[in-house]
């Protein structure tokens, strides 16, 4: 295994993939690297492709929104992608595409080695916890991934095209903090 650095480096440096011949950064990760919970989304758009970091747009406001409800700030967690690279015009991360990253990702989890993931969206869930699923039916719904416990948030960006799902959002956010409290060590909530 890499140290962060090493791995943070060759990750930039990576073309494993065809994403890499159109992007314009790498979007790493963002957040503590020892954060017992761990967002992960789909992959970068433009404006992170712009600016190197993830979920920096209106969807990435709306999650520093959410993080603020239940007590959380960028700061106290880590937020990662499937891909590393901006798909061209945000389509869906292709397969081969997931795969090719799959290595940089799994490296992170495991040296953050966090107690909660929570997967943003559709793409990332269905990579992460079920080829089969159904965000509509399933989001919110804890699951033991080894150690790990690992459900499944609508993403912001699904939010911000259809408000009427913020409400059963706001439940996964409660159901959220109530795992942290129960299972993390030193996360600290801070509620306004």
């Amino acid at each position: 295994m890499h140290s962060w650095q090493e791995l943070e480096k060759n990750c930039i440096a990576c073309k494993k993939c065809i994403l890499s011949e159109t992007r314009h950064n790498v979007v790493f990760g963002v957040g503590s690297p020892d954060a017992e919970v761990m967002f992960i989304g789909e992959g970068p758009g433009e404006q992170e492709d712009l600016k190197g970091e993830p979920f920096v747009g209106r969807a990435g406001k709306l999650l520093d929104d959410m993080l603020e409800i239940i007590g959380l700030s960028r700061e106290k967690v880590y937020i990662a992608n499937i891909v590393k690279c901006r798909p061209p015009g945000n389509r869906d991360p292709l397969n081969t595409e997931q795969e090719a990253c799959f290595p940089w990702l799994h490296e992170q989890i495991a040296l953050i080695n966090p107690k909660l993931i929570v997967c943003l969206g559709r793409i990332a869930a269905m990579a992460l916890i079920d080829s089969g699923f159904k965000i509509s039916r399933e989001h919110g719904q804890w699951r033991n991934l080894g150690e790990r416990r690992i459900m499944a948030l609508y993403h912001p960006a699904a939010l911000l095209r259809d408000p009427q799902k913020r409400p059963e959002t706001f439940v996964d956010l409660k159901s959220l903090q109530r795992e942290i409290r129960e299972i993390c060590d030193h996360t600290e909530l801070i509620i306004p």
